[in-house]
Formats: C-alpha cells, structure tokens, sequence
C-alpha cells in the first residue's frame, strides 16, 4: 500500500463487523485504524446483546424461583441498582478484552464522529485523516419516524431501557418483534405491569404463528401483560395526569397512561457522515453494496447494519467483517456464507430459529416434510414443567434437515446441532441415530428427527 495516506484501512464503526474486518486486516500487516464515536464494541456490547443477556438472566431467575410454590411464603425482593450495576461491570470487563485484541493485533484507535470530506479523507472533529481504503460498519439507530411527538417527548430506547433506576409501576412498550418482546419479558418478570402494542396482527410476526401464539399465552397468562396487536401507535406524549399512548385499533383510536414508554419500533442504517463526498450512493434503507460488499466508490466498502437488509444478527454482521477482511487479504471473491446462523430470541421459554421456517417454504411454493415433538410428550416437559414448549424440524424430500424452530428454556444451546446440520448437510437420519439424554429437552430433537425418517 502506498505511504502518502496515514492508513491502508480505516474501518468506521466497531461492532461485530467493524471489528473482525479490522482486526484480520491487521493481523496480515496492513496499517489499520478504527473509528468509533461512542463506544468500542458497538451496540453488540454496549447497548443490546450484552447487557440483554445478563438481565435477562436475572430476571428470568427471578421470575423462576418468585414462581415456585416452595417460596410463595417468603416475600422475594431485589436491588435494582445492583442489577443494572452487573451489567455495566460485564460490559466492562469485556470491553477490556475489545482493546486487548485492538492492542495486540496493532489496530488504531481512534474516537469520535467520522465524516467523509473526499474518497480518501476524513474528517474528526477538526482533525483530518487519509486512508487507502475505507470499511464502512456504522451499525442502525431506532426508528421512530411514523410517531408523533418523538421530536420533543423523552422516551426509553431498547438502549436505555434495561436501565432504569427504580422498576416501574406500568410501562408500554412499542413494537412486539424479538426485542420489544425481551424488554417487555424483562420487566413483567420483575413484577412490572407491562402493556404490549404491536402494529402487526400478531407478535413476533418475523416467527411461525404456533410460536407467536405460545409466546402470547406466556405473555398473558403467566407474565399477566397486556398485549395489543393490529395496534398502530400515532403519538406518545405527557399531560399534567401522566405520560401516555395514542394508538389506532381498526377505525378507533385509544389511549393508555403509562410510567414509563419504550420504543421498540425497528431500526434504520447509519448513513449520515459525508457520503457523498466520498462518491458512495445509498437510500433512506442502506447503503448500496454489491454481493462483495463494494459501494460504488471503487476504495470504499460497507458491511453490517449500514447496508440495511431485514435478517441483520449479530453472527451475520461477524461473518461479513470475516469474508470481507479474508477477501481483500487473498484478492478473492467470496461471498458470505449465512446457512446455519440462528436467530435467537431470549425469553424463558425461548425463540431459536435457523435455516427456513415453515412460512418461508410457504412463500417460495417449496416442498417439505414437518415433524413437531412437544414437550408435553417428553419426560423433560413434566420435569421442568414446560408442556408448551416444541421442536420444529423441517427436511426436504430427501430427508437432510432445511430449518428448524425451537421454543424452549435454553434454546440457543439446542439449536447448535441443528445448524450444524444444516451448514454441512446432514440427513436426519444422522441426528435420529445420534445418542441424546433422554430426560432433557434436546431429545426432542432425536425424536423428531426420528419422525421424519419414518415419514414417506
């Protein structure tokens, strides 16, 4: 690479894709820096899988042992302070190993708001830097444009939400696909009165409708929300009662008073830094990109949440970074591959999906063969008492495994075998034949393997 720019790459944004493309570039000896304008990590750390994770393993520990008949003599209580105090601790101690790796690997750090000047220039605040190349990884923000009153009413993000000081009497939250449904999980699990409002006919409508409807009576019989879907919410505000939400049922439109209002609506790409100084075209849904990542800048290219795209994960963001890293190394032409990386939902029962659901093979007019084992037939279902909870195995005709849905306790742990199936092919015969525990919920997924081996 040519000396007169201070770096062969600058990678905007540190998240999973960020990072990796960074970190493998350097560790092949090209100059690379990384600009980051909050936090390094990205939202993966710092504002949504991380700090997600470890409350939500709080409070569905709560929840659990609050539920049991051994302790409904006994009054169990919690410190707020000391649970959101967990999670910043965690996210620290990981951001420690972010920068070791940033460290050892020679990447550049470098803080604050990128914006392009030119095709090999940036601007940081009033600090101008060249590079060779660029990676754009910018990550998403929340939408909320369709909202009246989001301009001027102070309003809780899925960032900010898991962080409130003192739990809340009631709260709404808006939007009821996997995020809006593990805030709203959070805090009804810590007692909260939770109102849940979902544009959609149904929640969670990216899932199978079984899935919608047993996280539904979860929600509404065990957790005690109260869920609104076909709800299209038009405006939050304050009066001198309290906060509220205006929101359109059919042809009626309705309002709820709340404590607190949480947005959960979406989010859109980071697109806003200089982009076109720099020659790169995009729309309001992302920046464009071919299938190698390139924009139309020959120098410049962008992976992750930037690009848009309705299947962005966390695994996908990682795998892009990877392939896009690997290729600029090798001067290759690879494309990610994305068969087997689940889509996780972490409730206490939770949401684990990979390869096609059944309304994707729906849509594409695809054959295939279902098999469905629920736990009300497996020992592990009356042990840990969690009869609504199912395996979903799909195959095509040939019997080798295309999809899988699993609602369970520890669901992205049961999923694994069924990835791996996936990505390398592997009939369902081979998972039928491999020894399980018997008295644990991944024998579920022996017997339905099983059942589409019998299947003609």
């Amino acid at each position: 690479m040519s000396k007169k720019y201070d770096f062969d790459y600058i990678v905007i944004g540190s998240g999973p894709a960020g990072s990796n493309a960074a970190i493998t570039l350097s560790k092949a000896k090209k100059r690379v820096a990384i600009v980051e304008n909050r936090f390094l990590g990205g939202t993966n750390l710092n504002a949504i899988d991380v700090p997600y994770a470890v409350a939500l393993d709080f409070s569905h520990s709560f929840h659990k042992l609050s539920s049991l008949p051994e302790f409904r003599s006994q009054e169990l209580t919690f410190n707020n302070p000391s649970v959101i105090n967990r999670e910043l601790k965690t996210i620290v101690n990981i951001s420690k190993n972010e920068h070791k790796a940033y460290e050892e690997s020679g990447v550049v750090c470098l803080d604050g708001f990128a914006n392009f000047i030119d095709q090999h220039t940036i601007a940081i605040g009033t600090k101008t830097i060249t590079g060779s190349h660029f990676i754009i990884a910018t990550g998403s923000h929340l939408k909320t444009t369709e909202i009246s009153g989001t301009d001027t009413f102070t309003y809780l993000t899925p960032e900010s939400a898991p962080r409130i000081r003192r739990t809340p009497e009631v709260i709404a939250v808006v939007g009821a696909g996997s995020t809006g449904c593990e805030i709203a999980s959070y805090y009804a699990e810590l007692g909260t009165k939770v109102i849940l409002l979902e544009m959609a006919p149904r929640i969670l409508p990216r899932e199978d409708n079984e899935v919608s409807e047993v996280t539904l009576d979860y929600f509404t019989k065990t957790l005690h929300m109260t869920v609104l879907n076909s709800s299209k919410v038009v405006a939050i505000g304050e009066d001198k009662n309290s906060k509220y939400v205006i929101f359109q049922y059919g042809t009626t439109e309705k309002m709820v008073r709340i404590e607190h209002i949480i947005l959960a609506t979406g989010y859109t790409p980071n697109i806003n830094f200089g982009l076109e100084n720099a020659g790169v075209k995009y729309k309001n849904s992302g920046i464009t990109v071919n299938k190698y990542f390139e924009t139309s800048a020959k120098n410049i290219y962008a992976i992750g949440d930037c690009i848009g795209g309705n299947d962005s994960t966390t695994e996908r963001a990682y795998q892009q970074g990877i392939t896009l890293a690997t290729n600029i190394i090798n001067r290759s032409k690879t494309i990610p591959n994305y068969l087997g990386i689940p889509r996780i939902t972490n409730l206490a029962m939770g949401i684990a999906t990979v390869g096609y659901n059944e309304e994707d093979l729906l849509r594409r007019d695809r054959k295939f063969k279902k098999s469905v084992i629920k736990f009300s037939n497996i020992t592990a279902g009356s042990i840990y008492n969690t009869p609504n909870g199912f395996v979903k195995l799909l195959a095509d005709r040939n019997n080798y495994i295309i999809g899988a849905t699993i609602v369970s306790p520890h669901a992205h742990l049961l999923i694994q075998e069924i990835a791996l199936a996936i990505r390398h092919h592997i009939a369902a015969i081979e998972l039928a034949s491999t020894p399980h525990v018997i008295n644990s919920y991944n024998y579920a997924v022996k017997l339905a393997a099983r059942n589409l081996v019998s299947k003609k």
